[in-house]
């Protein structure tokens, strides 16, 4: 019999782990290391690390709930740091294109159950959100009243999901029902809005489609998790795409970003999707409860909105309070699952 560590690493060598975790994780982390020392950007750690360091939590983050890491990275860069929200966007996405396809690529390897229907639909639709929302939306929004209607609609979803889950108590299920074509409609013109939300934010889609799901079906957290990580992997795949190679719009600072900050996402993301898959759900939202409440706290510190703003804010507040109150309503029936 192999000792402990040599049977470790023939399971991790072996099989899908390796195809699908260890290898594409290995070969990252060569590339990186190979490119940092032929460009002599070792340096950076010295004026950049903090974005490492942020992104040791949000990573984790980006895995263990349907907030992606740049629903960490936006706030902290542009709240905390004042970083440009265009930098804060554009690092968002490109960070996320590795950290959440290393948990998406995890998350395949460990067979975590998806909801493949949600997926699909939320996909198709969030390519033209994506695309029409990076020429036609994003350059038109001030970077307040992103950073204000970014915390402030996601406070009233945190609020909604709160009350669902622990004043309501109401079950969750492990899968959608048969959808009729109108509600397959709906989850692509959710796909539309979450993908310009992260045209707008480096991220939105997932935790777009995320509270439309749990809300309306109340598909549980532990099945829309994994889901809404793979399908913000795409997403930012798409976007860190369009971006470098459409656009040509990447800042050099975001690069700096994120070549500091990719060998802590390829394991911190895959970690947080190895949590999400041993905890129960409730201890996934209570997570999110936290990360959202702390989000509009930093903004409103940071921020100090004058009148104007706290008015714009109180709306798209009281908006997504309505919506989301209104999803379980028009969600169908669900059996206990």
């Amino acid at each position: 019999m192999l000792p402990v560590p040599a049977r470790v690493l023939h399971k991790l060598w072996s099989g899908r782990y390796g195809g699908l975790v260890v290898l594409p994780t290995a070969l990252t982390l060569v590339v990186w290391g190979g490119y940092m020392s032929a460009e002599g950007l070792w340096g950076l750690f010295r004026t950049h690390g903090f974005m490492t360091l942020t992104m040791v939590a949000g990573s984790f983050v980006a895995g263990v709930s349907s907030e992606g890491g740049g629903a960490v990275a936006y706030p902290v860069m542009t709240l905390v740091f004042e970083i440009e929200p265009a930098v804060a966007r554009n690092f968002s996405l490109a960070i996320q294109s590795v950290g959440m396809t290393a948990a998406a690529l995890y998350i395949r390897a460990r067979r975590i159950p998806v909801e493949t229907t949600y997926l699909g639909l939320v996909a198709f639709g969030s390519v033209p959100g994506l695309v029409g929302g990076t020429y036609l939306v994003a350059p038109h929004v001030p970077p307040a009243y992103a950073k204000m209607m970014f915390v402030s609609f996601f406070l009233s979803y945190g609020l909604a999901l709160f009350v669902i889950n622990h004043v309501r108590d109401e079950s969750a299920a492990e899968q959608l029902p048969t959808l009729t074509l109108g509600q397959q409609a709906e989850l692509v013109v959710i796909g539309v809005v979450g993908g310009t939300l992260s045209a707008i934010f480096g991220n939105g889609v997932d935790i777009c489609s995320f509270a439309f799901v749990t809300l309306k079906y109340r598909l549980s957290e532990k099945v829309a998790t994994p889901t809404s990580v793979t399908l913000m992997a795409f997403n930012a795949v798409l976007g860190f795409a369009l971006h470098a190679l459409v656009l040509g719009d990447m800042q050099l600072e975001a690069y700096r970003f994120w070549w500091v900050s990719i060998p802590v996402v390829v394991f911190g993301a895959p970690l947080g999707a190895y949590v999400v898959s041993r905890v129960r759900r409730l201890h996934i939202a209570t997570l999110l409860y936290t990360v959202i409440v702390v989000q509009f706290g930093t903004a409103l510190w940071v921020i100090r909105p004058a009148l104007p703003l706290l008015l714009f804010s109180a709306g798209v507040f009281g908006f997504g309070m309505i919506l989301f109150f209104q999803l379980p309503r028009w969600g169908p029936t669900q059996t206990s699952a």
